[in-house]
């Protein structure tokens, strides 16, 4: 399945298939909401656009439903159809080299049903290290429709998650850090942890030691102990670094992959679901 792509075919695709070709610049720190937009203002990829975790990645935050809820559909249509985006529009995202919110961006457009949506490889450190241009220049896009047609089956909610444990046919993968994972260390979360029955695949692990992607055959053997023919449900803390996770099972040739977008902060919400903090 191809999802991520280089520099040097996004670079042939500004050539030959503009307008009809979308880049969205997804820098983004959880620790400084305002990093990604000032960096983008700085410099970002000759003719892309901005998409914010929190404003446009995201939706409203409430007691229930986790740290970043997914976007409601129709509000997020409106803002990529505002920069450009239709239902044929080719659509690549990038981030500061491979990190996690590319990969949401990735993941919330195919959710909502676009299927020309790509993560540039490296993102923009690549594409500066290959020699093409930057500027801090805003292009404004005549604007496009964009029809979502959200994919349901793609998530998982908290009840369903809760069904399942002890169900021998899904997997549940947990996607931060092991000692988070462990409980060892929570700076975020009122509780420690992980949901009762996770297995730990911290998401950095789809990346090789100099932080490209893993090839078909590294990501096979990365998650060689999880059934292709099982559910697999992908969480993490808030719904963001489940995504790199989600693109590496489906290059590694993973069909059956859903989303719990409330993740941990969501199940942590009820006060009666039991937390663990033994290696499963």
């Amino acid at each position: 399945m191809a999802i991520t792509v280089s520099a040097e075919w996004v670079h042939e695709k500004m050539k030959h298939e503009q307008p009809n070709l979308v880049i969205f610049d997804t820098r983004f720190s959880l620790g400084d909401p305002t990093f990604g937009l000032e960096t983008y203002k700085q410099e970002h990829i000759v003719g892309a656009q901005y998409l914010d975790l929190n404003k446009d990645l995201s939706g409203e935050v409430h007691v229930h439903g986790g740290g970043h809820p997914l976007p409601d559909p129709d509000t997020f249509a409106m803002k990529v159809g505002a920069e450009g985006v239709s239902n044929d529009t080719t659509v690549v995202v990038y981030d500061d080299g491979n990190d996690m919110f590319a990969a949401r961006a990735w993941w919330t457009f195919y959710y909502m049903g676009h299927e020309h949506v790509y993560v540039l490889e490296n993102g923009i450190t690549g594409w500066k290290e290959a020699g093409y241009e930057t500027t801090e220049q805003v292009t404004d896009l005549e604007p496009r429709t964009f029809t979502p047609h959200v994919k349901e089956d793609e998530i998982v909610h908290m009840e369903e998650v809760r069904d399942r444990i002890g169900n021998q046919d899904s997997v549940l993968i947990d996607s931060r850090a092991r000692d988070r994972y462990l409980g060892k260390s929570e700076s975020m979360y009122a509780k420690s942890g992980h949901i009762p029955g996770a297995k730990n695949y911290f998401w950095q692990g789809v990346l090789d030691g100099d932080g490209s992607w893993k090839d078909e055959e590294d990501l096979q053997e990365h998650f060689k102990n999880i059934d292709k023919n099982k559910e697999i449900i992908v969480s993490c803390g808030s719904g963001v670094s489940a995504c790199p996770n989600i693109i590496g099972l489906k290059k590694a040739g993973f069909t059956n992959v859903k989303l719990y977008p409330g993740s941990f902060s969501d199940w942590i919400s009820y006060s009666d679901n039991e937390v663990e903090k033994n290696e499963e």
